[in-house]
């Protein structure tokens, strides 16, 4: 089963880069510097971020389906990402050393399972496993100790 996993358009927050502390704080956004790695994964390009880097950290809406699995959370995005990072039928390198849990969605946004993987080739096997259902549209995986999104994954 070929799956893609993809970063965030890093379009999607350029009117948050290059902010100051205040302005960003106005909209509900803070910056930080990361001081260990791994710890602050990047959701567009799907790294830890190196020690010194900044990143944004601000909530945003992952899953946007009109059900009740609608959902939102806290992410770090860096502040010099330019393009999204894209894997094919492998994890990116933040979902590697992390247990992820992987919530699976038909194309109407109903979850319609649920897993975890706890390390790179269990995940990578449940998402394959995921797949193989017909009726599995989407997976979102989350980095299953702090909850947050992780990245997006679809067939390819």
């Amino acid at each position: 089963m070929t799956f893609a996993i993809t970063g965030l358009a890093a379009d999607e927050f350029a009117n948050l880069f290059g902010l100051t502390d205040e302005a960003l704080a106005e909209r509900g956004v803070i910056r930080r510097t990361a001081d260990m790695k791994p710890g602050y994964p990047c959701r567009i390009t799907l790294e830890d971020a190196e020690p010194g880097e900044t990143l944004l950290l601000l909530n945003y809406e992952s899953h946007k389906a009109d059900t009740p699995y609608r959902s939102s959370y806290a992410i770090f995005i860096r502040e010099s990402a330019a393009a999204p990072a894209r894997y094919v039928d492998e994890l990116p390198p933040a979902m590697r050393g992390r247990p992820i849990a992987l919530r699976i969605f038909n194309k109407d946004g109903m979850l319609i399972g649920a897993d975890l993987g706890r390390d790179a080739s269990e995940t990578k096997a449940k998402i394959e496993a995921a797949f193989a259902d017909p009726n599995a549209a989407y997976i979102h995986a989350h980095n299953a100790m702090h909850g947050c999104f992780a990245a997006a994954i679809e067939r390819v």
